[in-house]
């Protein structure tokens, strides 16, 4: 049997004035399976994401997120179906974006309390016990600028997931990072993917989307190059611009 598809996105199209971002952008996402993002930048790939996720507006096209549309033909649906379909997506982004004058408890708690309307006491629990597993349990009384960089992230990524979301995307979560850090966001995410969660990662790790994606896009210019299972990408790629963006990787 065939496993359920939570993410589909059919003929995605984005427009900044004159200029295409995306063009006919077509994938689905199965649950528990992870999908990886690559290609240079300015490729339109966190575009993606944030159509997704409804910070950017789409131009045409259709998104189904487990099962309820988000936009259809370029229609979006009402605004309470909005709202309900936003719960379903966490988003990881690049700079953390964690509120500084929140302790790191209240970073991961406040957005449940605001947005699932949750109980403080229940948040609280429930964002220790993230924060546990993100081997932060020391640090819920910190702020944001007293920790590291991957310390950050790893509470973004917790506060995340203390929201429930069916699906999980990031956006290049470790390009803020110094190097020696980069692994152990890694590290957390393939975890994640050990765990069967269903997740996009836009990533210049190619190491990473290699060895921990189900399957691989190749973005350029706004339209999907190529995609496939990563061993057929990067091993043996069909198509020549894929071979050009990956040859420094693959040398």
């Amino acid at each position: 049997m065939e496993s359920e598809i939570v993410v589909s996105v059919q003929g995605l199209k984005k427009n900044f004035g004159k200029g295409d971002i995306l063009k006919d952008i077509s994938f689905d996402l199965q649950k528990g399976k992870t999908l990886s993002i690559i290609g240079p930048s300015g490729s339109g790939k966190s575009t993606i994401l944030r159509c997704l996720c409804q910070l950017e507006s789409v131009s045409g096209g259709t998104i189904s997120v487990d099962g309820d549309f988000l936009v259809k033909d370029g229609v979006y649906v009402s605004k309470a179906d909005l709202r309900k379909i936003g719960l379903k997506i966490g988003m990881v982004f690049q700079n953390f974006n964690l509120f500084p004058h929140y302790s790191v408890l209240e970073n991961v708690a406040e957005p449940q309390i605001r947005v699932k309307k949750t109980p403080r006491a229940l948040a609280e629990k429930n964002a220790l016990e993230w924060l546990a597993r993100m081997n932060l349990a020391d640090k819920a009384q910190k702020y944001p600028q007293k920790m590291s960089g991957g310390q950050q992230q790893r509470v973004a990524i917790a506060r995340a997931l203390a929201l429930n979301p069916q699906v999980l995307v990031f956006d290049e979560p470790t390009s803020a990072l110094d190097p020696e850090l980069t692994g152990e966001i890694l590290s957390v995410i393939k975890d994640l993917a050990a765990q069967k969660m269903t997740m996009i990662v836009v990533t210049h790790e190619m190491a990473f989307a290699r060895d921990t994606s189900d399957q691989v896009i190749f973005i350029d210019g706004g339209v999907i190059v190529e995609r496939g299972d990563p061993k057929q990408v990067f091993s043996n790629p069909r198509e020549e611009r894929t071979k050009l963006f990956l040859k420094r990787f693959n040398s």
